[in-house]
């Protein structure tokens, strides 16, 4: 299916890019979520006419990414759970644990933003992850689980 791209998406093209992509990723994804159009005349002529207007809108989520991408950016969130005495965790954390921690310290990020490449965390220490706030836009933060010792 010949869609028209309304906002940069990776992997797959820039604002107003006309792609061929499979017809269930277009019905099921790309078009209900408003990132893209079916690539009709009248749509192509009516996203010429409207271009300026997304490419501002587009440039200024993109600042706005960027402006909390400044806020995050080399933050440490704390979270304890508990440990055994090799500091292995009878848990884990997982990306809802660190959302809440964010929230508790005022940063609205919601839980698919969060970007751990090795899952969940399963160990004591400090661990990098990564926010994606943007598609063009990374944070990146620390994650410092704290064990508590059962007796």
């Amino acid at each position: 299916m010949q869609i028209i791209l309304m906002e940069k998406i990776l992997n797959l093209g820039q604002l107003g890019d006309v792609v061929k992509v499979k017809n269930g990723y277009a019905r099921n994804f790309l078009i209900p979520q408003g990132k893209a159009k079916r690539a009709t005349q009248a749509a192509i002529a009516e996203f010429e006419v409207k271009r300026a207007e997304l490419e501002k809108t587009h440039a200024d989520v993109l600042a706005a990414a960027q402006a909390r991408a400044e806020k995050l950016d080399g933050l440490m969130v704390q979270i304890s759970q508990k440990a055994g005495v090799d500091g292995k965790l009878f848990g884990s954390v997982t990306n809802a644990d660190i959302e809440e921690a964010l929230k508790a310290q005022g940063f609205e990020i919601e839980r698919a933003m969060i970007r751990m490449p090795q899952g969940s965390l399963k160990q004591v220490g400090d661990h990098p992850v990564t926010i994606a706030l943007h598609s063009e836009v990374l944070a990146n933060i620390v994650v410092s689980v704290l064990g508590e010792t059962t007796s």
